[in-house]
C-alpha cells in the first residue's frame, strides 16, 4: 500500500514538472521583455523601465486604439514603444495627421495593414506624425505589464 502512495505522489509531481515545463515554453514563445529607452512615452513609462510584451493577441485581445505597443526600429535589435492612435481605416485628427499631409488632402485615413501610433510626450515623440504610420507587421507585440 505504502509503494502506491509513493507512485501517486511521483505522478502528481510529475504533472506538476510537466505544467511548469509547458507554461514555461510557452510563455517564452509569446512573451517578451523590452526596456524602455527614451522619454517619448513619458510619464506613462520612464527609460530604463521593463515592460512585458506579447503577440498572443488570442489570449490578450487584438491591437486597439490606445494600446501601447512594441515595433521594430530601423537598426537590428531596436523597439519603438507608442501608443496606438489610429488602426487600418480609421481617420486620423487633424492636430495629429503626417506633417507632410495638406489640408486640401481631405481627411487621413491610416492605410489597411498599418498603425497610426504617437508617443505619450507629444514634444519630445518621433512617431507617426513624423514617419506616417507603421506597417502591422513591424508590430512586436502589445504591452500587457509596466
Amino acid at each position: 500500500m505504502k509503494i502506491k502512495n509513493k507512485r501517486r505522489a511521483f505522478t502528481g509531481f510529475g504533472a506538476v514538472l510537466l505544467f511548469a515545463l509547458a507554461f514555461a515554453i510557452f510563455f517564452r514563445a509569446y512573451f517578451k521583455t523590452i526596456e524602455v529607452s527614451g522619454e517619448s512615452m513619458e510619464p506613462t513609462l520612464r527609460s530604463g523601465q521593463r515592460v512585458l510584451v506579447s503577440d498572443a493577441y488570442g489570449l490578450i485581445g487584438a491591437i486597439r486604439k490606445n494600446d501601447i505597443v512594441v515595433l521594430k526600429g530601423k537598426a537590428a535589435g531596436e523597439f519603438l514603444i507608442k501608443r496606438v492612435h489610429a488602426l487600418g481605416g480609421q481617420t486620423v485628427d487633424w492636430l495629429n495627421v503626417p506633417g507632410s499631409w495638406r489640408i486640401d488632402q481631405g481627411k487621413y485615413v491610416v492605410p489597411d495593414g498599418e498603425v497610426y501610433v504617437i508617443g505619450d510626450n507629444y514634444q519630445v515623440s518621433e512617431d507617426s506624425r513624423r514617419y506616417g504610420p507603421f506597417p502591422l507587421a513591424d508590430v512586436v507585440g502589445k504591452v500587457v505589464v509596466f
